[in-house]
């Protein structure tokens, strides 16, 4: 437990420096350790990249198995882990707070809860979303570990780019104790000005394309960029563009890749 309280601790701190804290989210316990030794100072989960491991699509992984990745992250590197915890796999703030426990058990350092409904396909309304923040924020609080809660509101992936309506959820997330604070593809230098004037807590902005560069963010005071589904679904478009190679050209331009790999495969776990 004393270590899992030193890795939230530090965690929480890598928030505070002159330029973003780069989150790498991983997928898997080899990605884990390969981005553990490329130099990242904390590591993620992504749920896309998770699911897409098992032969599935975004939001196919029911609560236990992600309980189950998160577990073989932290045991992979001895860098704090934050997990994408989808949203919380509960409707109700009692649910989100099991899962919150749950995931403490394992020896996370963070975890992450998003105002979004998958199997309903609907933002949940500002005041329950606020609630399950908040019960999210006692569970992850609870005990010498003290979990970074990282509050998401999704607006502007699902749709409804309202930055008014953004900045309420996450102010609201704020009052109710969250950590950090989260606006998928919130990225407009004007509008990450705006979230960062109403806000009190670190913000964390998604890596995408258009969004500003890591040192312009840092410039804007942005204190996390991640990376979600990116590095996953980019190790399996390499794939795909092997495999391609060798079933429409016959050719083996793909081995110039693959011997890199086992070079960094062989660095990073040897």
């Amino acid at each position: 437990m004393h270590d899992q309280a030193a890795k939230a601790a530090r965690f929480l701190a890598l928030h505070q420096g002159e330029r973003p804290l780069l989150l790498a989210n991983a997928w898997d316990a080899g990605s884990a350790k390969l981005l553990a030794w490329l130099g990242f100072e904390a590591l993620a989960t992504t749920s896309s990249g998770s699911a897409a491991s098992l032969g599935r699509p975004d939001y196919g992984v029911s609560r236990d198995e992600a309980l189950a990745h998160c577990a073989a992250l932290v045991v992979a590197t001895e860098l704090p882990v934050s997990a994408d915890l989808e949203n919380g796999f509960a409707d109700d703030p009692a649910g989100v707070a099991e899962t919150v426990r749950l995931a403490a058990e394992v020896g996370l350092a963070g975890c992450s809860i998003e105002d979004w409904s998958a199997t309903q396909r609907r933002l949940y309304d500002a005041d329950a979303a606020a609630d399950r923040v908040a019960a999210a924020a006692r569970a992850a609080h609870r005990g010498p570990a003290r979990m970074v809660l990282t509050a998401r509101a999704e607006n502007y992936l699902r749709g409804n780019p309202d930055i008014d309506d953004t900045i309420a959820r996450l102010r609201a997330f704020q009052q109710a104790g969250a950590d950090v604070l989260y606006a998928p593809a919130l990225d407009s230098p004007e509008d990450v000005r705006r979230l960062l004037a109403a806000v009190e807590l670190p913000v964390n902005v998604l890596a995408r394309p258009g969004a500003p560069s890591v040192a312009e963010l840092a410039d804007l005071g942005v204190g996390r960029v991640s990376v979600g589904g990116s590095f996953a679904l980019a190790a399996y478009a390499a794939a795909v563009s092997a495999a391609r190679e060798l079933l429409n050209d016959g050719t083996y331009r793909f081995c110039e890749l693959s011997a890199a790999g086992a070079e960094a495969v062989r660095a990073a776990f040897g």
